[in-house]
């Protein structure tokens, strides 16, 4: 199957010797174990690798509560340490601690983990100062299309919408293929974390509050009325999005009220990083033109799309949406450098054009708009 090129790669390998432990997180199934064995390839037979994975019980408990002159063994002559799935070693922060201490730029420490749950939250203190943390997304546009081809892309723009950019989903020839990995996905990755990690005893509760989700992209989101939705109390469900976050199913975005008195300040907009996701949710597959949500998708998709291009070419946005209380809104805002822009998103092609609207300059975006917006 075809291996896709990823952006933070070569960033990663820049990093590697100095002094820092890399962490790589991001979701189940986005490529992380792939990525770092793809940038250790690059490096050819310089050097040597350990590799232990926090899966395996008897390789857990090698990185647990363990001594340095243990762990120096352990690492035995290898110049380089790659730990998977870090968020399952209880002390892996103590642990790699001791080893970056120790080695400093002679040995190189690598862990991935499929969330910030348990992986971040362990080495948040025991590593400050000592690490590099990269984010890891399903396939961002320029990643599936290096070369941005107006054609190429509008003729994809369908599939990833309904099928999302999963490397796996997107290896599949058969839209059968994809359907059947998605669903794969529901079932058996996307919250692992959660109920493993953060003892979730309603696997039940967090899939209607997914489903709830789902039909709500592109609204404004009530932790209130989701709660009378899902058969829960508020604060539950603000738990349960919160640890949703942090495993990488979704992200939210914060109204944007800057002083104005007539701005909604207690709603959120909540979107799925992948729209494959969304609609394996919602068991919905249907092509664009027979369904109601064709807009709501199309804009998922871009948000999730540049808030990638944003976090992989370092560039430093706060994302919100506006909306008043007279229902006057703009769909997307990005703050920088004290200058506000908006955007709104429409699936059906019209021309692109600029206009103001509550003191914002605002920009309109249709599927023809893709290159400016995600590329350029």
């Amino acid at each position: 199957m075809e291996l896709f090129k990823r952006t933070i790669t070569q960033k990663l390998l820049n990093d590697f010797f100095q002094g820092r432990a890399l962490i790589l997180v991001g979701a189940r199934q986005t490529g992380k174990t792939t990525l770092v064995r793809m940038a250790l390839e690059q490096l050819g037979d310089r050097y040597t690798v350990k590799t232990i994975n926090g899966d395996d019980p008897l390789e857990r408990d090698a990185l647990t509560d363990k001594s340095l002159d243990y762990l120096r063994r352990v690492l035995g002559d290898a110049q380089i340490l790659f730990v998977d799935e870090g968020q399952k070693i209880r002390t892996i922060g103590q642990s790699v601690k001791l080893l970056v201490d120790y080695f400093g730029s002679q040995r190189q420490i690598i862990v991935t983990g499929s969330s910030t749950l348990n992986l971040l939250d362990a080495t948040q203190e025991p590593l400050t100062g000592r690490k590099f943390v990269y984010t890891l997304y399903p396939l961002a546009i320029s990643e599936n299309f290096p070369r941005p081809d107006f054609l190429d892309l509008q003729k994809n723009l369908e599939e990833r919408l309904l099928y999302g950019s999963y490397p796996r989903v997107v290896q599949q020839t058969s839209f059968e293929a994809k359907i059947r990995e998605l669903r794969e996905l529901v079932a058996s990755y996307l919250y692992r974390d959660i109920l493993e990690l953060q003892q979730v005893k309603s696997p039940d509760l967090l899939h209607r509050l997914l489903q709830a989700l789902a039909l709500q992209i592109g609204s404004e989101v009530s932790y209130t009325e989701l709660a009378q939705t899902v058969g829960a109390d508020k604060n539950t469900v603000e738990r349960y999005i919160q640890l949703l976050e942090r495993s990488f199913v979704i992200f939210r975005l914060p109204p944007y009220a800057a002083n104005q008195r007539r701005a909604i300040s207690k709603l959120r907009k909540i979107y799925f990083w992948d729209t494959g996701i969304r609609n394996a949710l919602i068991q919905n597959f249907n092509p664009l033109d027979l369904r109601t949500d064709s807009g709501a998708l199309f804009e998922n998709w871009m948000i999730a799309e540049r808030l990638k291009r944003n976090a992989y070419e370092g560039k430093l946005f706060t994302s919100y949406f506006w909306r008043t209380y007279d229902g006057n809104g703009i769909d997307y805002l990005e703050e920088s450098g004290g200058q506000v822009q908006g955007y709104e998103f429409k699936w059906r092609p019209a021309e692109t054009r600029l206009f103001q609207k509550g003191g914002f300059s605002v920009t309109l975006i249709t599927p023809y708009q893709i290159i400016p917006f995600l590329y350029e």
